[in-house]
């Protein structure tokens, strides 16, 4: 009898949350796994089938025909197993709730937001992750967590509404910039759709600019802001108070566009459904109406 080749979920899962991401930096993140460790999975799954699944270079990653034949049948195995496994686990599983929060969204606004969830019903315990938006998109996606609040655009522009806010240009208060120098630049590494907006405004406007500093959070945007390194584009609500958003010399940058943070759920239980309520009447009474330009 011809036995069929064993597939290992780990590969299968890495090759559907890359072809979801295109991005082999934001699945890892999402699969918990660096990026080598999320290539070998898929160089191993295509060894076991004998077949290339993707092409790849240093900007983008795109499906083979294979590749794009053989994901739903991949998507079908891990839905499959996951389903069995909820099942399986379900009542250890009822008794927590999942959240994550973009780093952007979040700022200061967290202890607001789990201020209220300090007794969740039928005595849940509440996990909270707080990643970057593009990252999250794509692990929502993968079937973790319950709920998860990040910038519209990650998310396809789904989910509802909890706030909306502008991207403005910002500054330590003694920071001096001159327009014939190039922009010194503060954002989040990438992937990051702020840095991505940034860039492409600075094009458009052909300003020229250089790295002056590459964070992993907000926190550290906003500390290297504040230390002078340079010039961060943040949402009003996230910029420092000791730095400005106005003056000559920034005048002279491209206006940057206004954001929408949305909150995406997951179907589930009454219960599920009043923490869901709970979180978006925290989160839209704690968030300001914006900052005054400063």
């Amino acid at each position: 009898m011809h036995k069929a080749p064993t597939l290992e979920l780990d590969w299968l899962r890495a090759f559907v949350t890359v072809a979801d991401a295109r991005n082999f930096t934001a699945a890892g993140a999402a699969v918990g796994a660096t990026q080598s460790a999320v290539s070998i999975r898929i160089r191993k799954l295509e060894e076991r089938l004998g077949q290339r699944l993707m092409e790849r270079n240093a900007h983008n990653v795109s499906l083979t025909n294979f590749g794009m034949t053989f994901l739903p049948d991949a998507r079908r195995v891990l839905q499959l197993h996951d389903d069995a496994a909820v099942r399986a686990i379900g009542a250890a599983r009822s008794r927590s709730f999942e959240l994550a929060i973009s780093d952007h969204t979040v700022g200061d606004l967290l202890p607001a937001i789990l201020g209220p969830m300090r007794e969740l019903p039928d005595g849940r315990l509440l996990s909270v992750v707080v990643g970057r938006s593009p990252e999250l998109a794509v692990a929502f996606a993968s079937r973790r967590y319950d709920a998860v609040i990040g910038r519209a655009g990650d998310f396809g522009g789904e989910g509802e509404t909890i706030m909306e806010d502008r991207l403005v240009w910002t500054a330590a208060r003694s920071f001096r910039w001159e327009p014939e120098q190039p922009l010194p630049l503060v954002s989040l590494s990438a992937p990051c759709t702020i840095r991505d907006t940034t860039l492409t405004a600075l094009a458009r406007h052909d300003v020229s600019w250089r790295e002056a500093f590459v964070g992993t959070g907000v926190a550290a945007i906003q500390a290297a802001v504040v230390a002078g390194f340079g010039i961060a584009a943040l949402e009003a609500r996230n910029v420092p108070t000791d730095c400005v958003t106005r003056g000559q010399w920034l005048k002279r940058l491209p206006a940057l566009p206004s954001t929408r943070v949305v909150m995406r759920i997951r179907e589930g239980t009454e219960a599920d459904a009043r923490i869901v309520r709970a979180i978006a009447s925290a989160l839209k009474q704690a968030a300001p109406r914006g900052r005054r330009a400063r």
